[in-house]
């Protein structure tokens, strides 16, 4: 018997929820595809460089921030070395402290300026893109001489233009866009360590090309 037929709410939106997920996120891999695979390559040349990744994030990106920080220390699939990865969502003191003597829009942005160097990257994940905390701390990245990453919905918001690389969810219902993202950190996560640990070979052939386009 079809959910249809049953009239059960609850099975309707199970359903339709279910659906509509797997539309976006093929839609999403099809179109973003390209892109992740280049931040996975942006990631593990940060690393190869002596370089780490920072995460942030609000609410269920905060969870999405520190989730991927510890696939990248701790490890995704393969048996390889801890690759640094700090979220700046976990350290009340520092957050609260901020928060409260400056201002919340600068609880990211100034553990940036403390712990960012030149060549680190900073991945910011907000499902609107206008996060201002979010945003705050893409700007302190740049100015750091950082590479920025954005993962957000549809457009990217306020966070567009100051992301090198941009992830944006073709929609604007959070808990999907929430879904993809998690989704594709855990792709960015695994592709890293693959080109690191898995296939160095591919990695290297990549970095040949990569510096002969910045004259390297």
């Amino acid at each position: 018997m079809s959910v249809a037929m049953t009239g059960d709410r609850g099975l309707e939106i199970i359903a339709r929820h279910a659906a509509d997920g797997a539309r976006l996120r093929e839609k999403f891999f099809a179109a973003r595809g390209e892109r992740i695979r280049e931040m996975a390559l942006r990631v593990a040349t940060c690393i190869e460089g002596g370089g780490k990744i920072l995460l942030c994030g609000n609410g269920g990106s905060a969870a999405d921030a520190q989730h991927l920080a510890a696939e990248f220390v701790n490890s995704f699939l393969a048996d390889r070395c801890a690759l640094p990865a700090i979220a700046l969502t976990t350290d009340t003191s520092c957050l609260t402290a901020i928060g409260n003597d400056s201002d919340f829009a600068r609880i990211f942005a100034r553990q940036v300026e403390a712990l960012g160097r030149k060549g680190d990257m900073l991945i910011g994940i907000s499902t609107s893109g206008n996060s201002a905390n979010v945003v705050a701390a893409l700007r302190a990245a740049l100015a750091a001489g950082m590479h920025t990453v954005g993962l957000t919905g549809l457009g990217g918001g306020a966070m567009a233009p100051l992301c090198g690389i941009l992830l944006d969810v073709s929609s604007e219902f959070t808990p999907l866009i929430q879904e993809i993202h998690i989704a594709a950190g855990h792709l960015f996560c695994w592709l890293a360590e693959y080109y690191l640990a898995e296939n160095p070979e591919e990695f290297r052939e990549y970095l040949k090309k990569d510096g002969a386009i910045h004259g390297g």
